[in-house]
């Protein structure tokens, strides 16, 4: 069966999905995205992505052609539709088709936005293997825009740092900003020290993660303690445990920075009980 995909209103078969080659998300990357897990055929943090992409969109001034309930019911119709069970739904939203190339705003009265949506099956997503063994980061600069806290489809460099990650035999990519690690190519990061969960604080440098804030908010109720502030690839080094948080990898562990082990290189019991908690509980939430 082929995959059924929304485009602007419309469920059809991926094949015969199409957007205008001058949609200025094509041309100007003039869009931003929103991506959702699913387990058991639910849809995890809805919420919380619904209010991320509003926030995305206004300060970018751009508009949703259709409402939360509405989108919501597409999220759903596609699980259906595509008999979806764990994986993810990517949404897409650009500043639409002005009729040609332009450096300006199209006037949003008369260009309506483009709205994508489409699913990906991944199963065995809650049980993934690797979060028993660990990943391995390398290090690099960050040189993105300075508005991370917006998700927007620029995501050429994060896909080159995940690729020089690759090719150091490593798994992904910690960006450094001013001698700081800001985040992964596309997660939010942590360290763990003296029983102590440190990952920096909400600002315009980083993506304000939909995992992020409910992982916290966990660790909290676990009494966890929770320091919110920057910290160095040295001082990650040093750590007891390291892991990252993202929609679609929950809690992942790190056991590698750079070519040192943390912990003999073994994964450690905090981000082991968090990945834990974050499971069971977004599933009871799960809509």
């Amino acid at each position: 069966m082929s995959r059924i995909v929304y485009v602007n209103g419309n469920y059809l078969p991926e094949e015969e999905a199409t957007v205008s080659i001058f949609d200025r998300g094509f041309l100007m990357a003039d869009g931003v995205y929103e991506v959702t897990s699913v387990l058991d055929g639910k849809i995890l943090e809805f919420p919380g992505h619904s209010a991320r992409l509003e926030r995305s969109l206004r300060e970018l001034d751009m508009a949703l052609p259709v409402t939360m309930d509405e989108l919501l019911t597409i999220h759903r119709e596609l699980v259906a539709r595509n008999e979806l069970v764990e994986g993810m739904i990517y949404l897409q939203v650009t500043r639409g088709n002005p009729g040609d190339r332009d450096f300006a705003f199209p006037d949003p009265a008369a260009t309506p936005s483009t709205l994508v949506l489409f699913t990906q099956s991944k199963p065995g997503l809650a049980d993934n293997p690797v979060a028993k063994k660990g990943i391995k980061v390398i290090s690099i600069e960050d040189i993105r825009w300075g508005r991370r806290d917006i998700k927007t489809v620029q995501l050429l460099y994060p896909s080159m740092g995940k690729m020089m990650a690759k090719k150091a035999g490593a798994d992904d990519a910690w960006m450094v900003e001013d001698g700081f690690v800001t985040e992964g190519t596309s997660n939010n990061v942590y360290i763990v020290k003296d029983g102590k969960i440190i990952t920096r604080q909400l600002s315009q440098d980083i993506l304000h993660g939909i995992t992020r804030a409910a992982v916290l908010r966990y660790a909290a109720e676990a009494q966890m303690e929770v320091v919110e502030r920057a910290f160095t690839i040295a001082e990650a080094q040093a750590a007891d445990e390291a892991f990252f948080t993202s929609a679609s990898a929950f809690v992942m562990p790190v056991v590698e920075i750079d070519g040192v082990a943390l912990s003999e290189g073994k994964v450690g019991p905090v981000a082991t009980r968090l990945r834990e908690i974050y499971l069971d509980e977004s599933r009871k939430t799960a809509i």
